[in-house]
């Protein structure tokens, strides 16, 4: 099992969302930035590194919100789930072919990976 930290970075009543890109596993589904941890990281760690590769922004870990295990065909996931807050930077696209800005109401008009329907549950009834 794989560990992966995942961001949901929020800014003025919105949480930014990022698409796949169309040569990776989900391609354009949307998701929450974040990623697999490396040997030694925490998941802490691992989130601050992924935004600043994927993104180019500095963020502030907040209190994990859930934890999911997720199996895909290949891998299963332990998925950590963090709030977050861009302390430093504006979102480029590193990795993501697009990126928005959406109040949680909105979560519905897009096609998130199948491991974030827990926390975009979640996110729905709580915020």
């Amino acid at each position: 099992m794989r560990d992966v930290s995942t961001a949901v970075i929020r800014q003025n009543g919105k949480i930014l969302i990022c698409q796949r890109p169309p040569h990776k596993g989900n391609a354009l589904k949307w998701e929450f930035v974040g990623g697999k941890s490396e040997e030694g990281e925490t998941l802490e760690e691992t989130l601050v590194r992924e935004c600043k590769e994927e993104l180019d922004v500095t963020v502030s870990v907040g209190e994990k919100i859930m934890e999911i295990v997720h199996a895909y065909p290949d891998m299963t996931y332990r998925i950590s789930i963090f709030n977050a807050e861009i302390v430093e930077g504006i979102p480029k696209l590193l990795e993501h072919v697009d990126m928005k800005w959406i109040y949680p109401k909105d979560i519905d008009t897009y096609d998130f990976c199948v491991a974030d329907k827990e926390i975009l549950e979640k996110i729905k009834r709580e915020f």
